[in-house]
């Protein structure tokens, strides 16, 4: 059984698995729904509203700035971050809806976690 039937299915699975990767971390995910929320932040604002050390904020920023999840956008002399597409918003949100269905939810308690 062949599972990638075309190229530009296996190219567009892999694409999506590597959207996937870039959103593997409790952090990122919530940097995600803050960015949602909030529109741009910049990262000191990411790192007051999660409560997490600016240098593990910069390095997911980083990590989700190379997936295209994430795009910087001159504000002043800072840079704020937002969501580089809805659709990546939307996926998270259905995401966090899915596992909160008739589940008994599982609490993320720190959202340090060293996954980069």
């Amino acid at each position: 059984m062949c599972y990638f039937p075309h190229m530009s299915v296996r190219v567009e699975i892999a694409a999506a698995s590597a959207l996937f990767k870039s959103l593997g971390s409790p952090l990122r995910l919530a940097v995600v729904t803050t960015l949602d929320e909030n529109g741009p932040l910049c990262v000191h604002e990411l790192v007051s509203r999660l409560g997490v050390p600016q240098p593990l904020v910069s390095q997911h920023l980083r990590i989700m700035r190379d997936a295209d999840v994430v795009r910087g956008v001159r504000r002043g002399k800072e840079i704020a971050y937002e969501i580089a597409d809805a659709h990546v918003a939307h996926v998270v949100r259905d995401a966090i809806r899915h596992t909160g269905e008739n589940r008994s939810p599982t609490p993320v308690t720190d959202l340090g976690d060293r996954s980069a």
